[in-house]
């Protein structure tokens, strides 16, 4: 059951977002090379507190030359990877924002 922070903080979330103000984890891979968010998050110590597990998925997948940003933006895809031909293909995944509180 949801509590009244709760269903609060998800409120202020879907309202950051919709206007580009709240944070988000961008983390890049050279192998695969991929641009990767994870968020929305209502402050960067929120953003900040979630990073390690994305990291431990990426690096169990084989993941190297990670780099971490932490950084208010509005990502227009989730997933953003080279293709074999070094072209960008943008992966568009809706976020679920039920999931971060």
């Amino acid at each position: 059951m949801k509590t009244i922070w709760n269903t609060s903080k998800e409120f202020l979330i879907n309202a950051f977002h919709s206007v580009g103000l709240a944070w988000w984890v961008e983390v890049v891979t050279q192998k695969p090379r991929c641009t990767y968010y994870f968020g929305p998050f209502l402050s960067s110590a929120d953003a900040k507190e979630a990073i390690r597990g994305y990291l431990e998925d990426l690096e169990h997948e084989g993941a190297q030359g990670i780099i971490v940003n932490v950084k208010r933006c509005k990502p227009n895809a989730l997933t953003i990877a080279d293709d074999d031909l070094g072209e960008r293909v943008d992966r568009k995944v809706r976020p679920a924002f039920s999931g971060q509180v």
